[in-house]
């Protein structure tokens, strides 16, 4: 099989990230370095990574992750930062990594496995994931911005759409708001908010993917059920359950319509 896919098979990482790994000359076969992603590892091939023996795992592990605060997303770090991976590392044998990521300060969930084909399909665009988010402001956001939200947010990588945005109905303040995007750009939920001049003092992710943090508390662990795996492999978006941008005909229709009231 090609060799990203095969290092993600090993369970380094997922087939994009391992082409990076492949790229920077971190992997050998058979004592050569091979900077082709795509090259065809064999039967009998002795590839490593970084000096470590690369074997395909067996048993695929799916692990769901409520992330405290201050925790790194990633394998390892070489600050000496707790991460992802060190809180549920000693749970489990094979070597797991995170699909997609939070950055320090955000809390919430995310999905670590050993499943490198999964995990490309979770973080490709095309599959357009959706990702809810629990938004914490230093000040109300005012009526006039979140309907600029709505529409787009001109950012310096272009312009951000989300799925919906509304305020939380436990907040009267409007400092809580909740919205669902799919775009996997970095820090992008941050951005939106500090290009409209809001600070934010919380971020948290309630829902990836089908997935949510019921039952689950922070800094807590459970591997997904079957059924749930199942539907990741399977996972093709669903209708936002929040407040969605109209369409132009509905908008069309509604400046047709007859006030009422």
């Amino acid at each position: 099989m090609p060799l990203n896919k095969y290092l993600a098979h090993c369970g380094l990482s997922s087939r994009r990230k391992a082409v990076d790994y492949i790229e920077s000359g971190k992997v050998t076969v058979n004592g050569e370095v091979k900077l082709e992603p795509f090259y065809r590892v064999v039967a009998g091939d002795v590839v490593m990574c970084d000096g470590q023996p690369m074997k395909v795992q067996e048993r695929m592990v799916y692990v769901l992750l409520n992330k405290p605060k201050n925790v790194i997303t990633t394998t390892e770090d070489e600050r000496g930062r707790p991460t992802v991976v060190d809180i549920v590392d000693s749970s489990f044998p094979e070597r797991l990594f995170p699909v997609g990521r939070l950055d320090r300060d955000t809390t919430g969930l995310i999905l670590l496995t050993n499943d490198g084909d999964l995990a490309q399909k979770l973080t490709h665009p095309s599959f357009a994931v959706q990702k809810q988010y629990r938004v914490g402001l230093r000040r109300g956001l005012s009526q006039e911005d979140l309907e600029h939200i709505e529409r787009g947010v001109m950012l310096d990588d272009g312009l951000m759409e989300v799925n919906w945005i509304r305020f939380s109905e436990d907040h009267p303040e409007r400092d809580i708001v909740e919205l669902e995007i799919s775009s996997g750009r970095n820090r992008v939920v941050r951005r939106i908010f500090e290009t409209l001049g809001y600070e934010i003092f919380k971020l948290d992710r309630f829902y990836f993917a089908g997935l949510t943090k019921k039952d689950l508390e922070r800094g807590k662990f459970r591997e997904l059920t079957q059924r749930e795996v199942v539907m990741l492999k399977h996972f093709t978006g669903h209708p936002s359950t929040g407040k969605k941008k109209k369409s132009n005909e509905e908008t069309e229709q509604e400046d047709d319509a007859p006030e009422v009231g």
